[in-house]
């Protein structure tokens, strides 16, 4: 059996379920839930212009099918990371779109994953493939999207919702877990956009998980300017802090200042500011400025709120970030060369 599973590509771990597979999954997203948001917005901000309304429309439209078609991004990304055959691969977008429909975006990994799997142990053991392969795929991830879908989504709903209560009432501490547990798992090689998604997050619990990021990511690129140069600056200010993965393994110190800094951002966000985001823009931060652009898309683009956009997204994690690796560098602690990231 193992010899079996192993010439068909399954080699089940945690490794790869739950990090790999939810990285692609958090790709999936991005290509239509997230991106569909940022054009909707586009829509509707650009929209209230009098004269260039006529002219873009079209953007609200397309944003919003885009966005409908979470479902199937979800479940052709991870069948792609799971190296599915092309009938799984196919089939996917189906199961995808059950899971999507009945258990959110939970319920669209795992009815992916699971018929992903299960469709790779039957692939090409048919004469009849071409009905077999797609048959079993989309039979399992319907049937585990009615099994299990419903259930899944109450309970992560329940539980996001839990989250924004517990900031609402307790907005310092829980300020200071989300912003730095947020921050952590985005340089982290796992997914905090799907975290987010998954979870639901809102309101002011999303605008502490956003600025957490944010200060990882402007973090990393400031306190690494003198060796990493504009590059790095871009990359990971508006790319991914994942960038210094490497680099943490062989100093975790490096880690110290993005995370004291969400840490003190964290509970000025949901105490003082009162930031307030969604659950697509909360695990992302300032990559490609999605965090930014969903904080409009739920407060509005007020002077107030652009201010504290630019304050507590960009300045003060780019401020204190600095200050903090400084006076590591000062103790040694922190080296030079020890934040350099691999640049083709």
């Amino acid at each position: 059996m193992k010899e079996f599973l192993h010439r068909k590509g399954i080699k089940p771990s945690f490794k790869l379920y739950f990090i790999e597979a939810l990285s692609f999954m958090a790709l999936g997203l991005f290509s239509s839930l997230i991106i569909g948001l940022i054009i909707r917005t586009l829509g509707q901000e650009l929209g209230r212009v009098d004269w260039l309304s006529p002219y873009i429309a079209f953007l609200e439209p397309i944003g919003s099918t885009a966005m409908g078609l979470m479902g199937p991004a979800i479940g052709v990304a991870v069948a792609y990371g799971l190296k599915a055959p092309r009938l799984v691969l196919f089939a996917a977008a189906v199961t995808g779109a059950a899971g999507a429909e009945l258990g959110g975006p939970a319920g669209a990994f795992l009815c992916a994953l699971i018929s992903t799997e299960l469709g790779k142990v039957v692939s090409q053991e048919t004469k009849i493939d071409i009905i077999v392969t797609p048959f079993v795929t989309i039979l399992t991830g319907v049937g585990t999207a009615m099994i299990i879908g419903p259930t899944i989504a109450d309970a992560l709903a329940s539980f996001g919702d839990f989250i924004e209560w517990s900031t609402t009432q307790q907005p310092f501490i829980m300020g200071i877990l989300l912003a730095v547990f947020m921050g952590l798992a985005l340089t982290a090689p796992i997914s905090s956009a799907a975290i987010a998604l998954v979870l639901g997050l809102d309101g002011i619990a999303a605008g502490a998980a956003t600025v957490g990021c944010a200060s990882q990511m402007v973090g990393f690129a400031v306190s690494s300017y003198r060796e990493n140069g504009w590059s790095g600056l871009v990359s990971m200010g508006i790319g991914t802090s994942m960038l210094q993965i490497g680099n943490i393994v062989k100093n975790p110190l490096i880690l110290i200042p993005p995370t004291l800094t969400a840490a003190i951002l964290g509970p000025i966000t949901t105490m003082v500011f009162q930031m307030e985001n969604n659950a697509a823009g909360a695990g992302m931060g300032t990559s490609g400025l999605v965090g930014p652009i969903m904080t409009i898309n739920t407060m509005g683009s007020s002077t107030e709120v652009l201010l504290g956009i630019l304050l507590l997204y960009f300045l003060a994690p780019a401020i204190l970030s600095l200050i903090f690796s400084e006076l590591l560098r000062k103790t040694n602690a922190i080296k030079f060369g020890d934040m350099k990231i691999e640049q083709s």
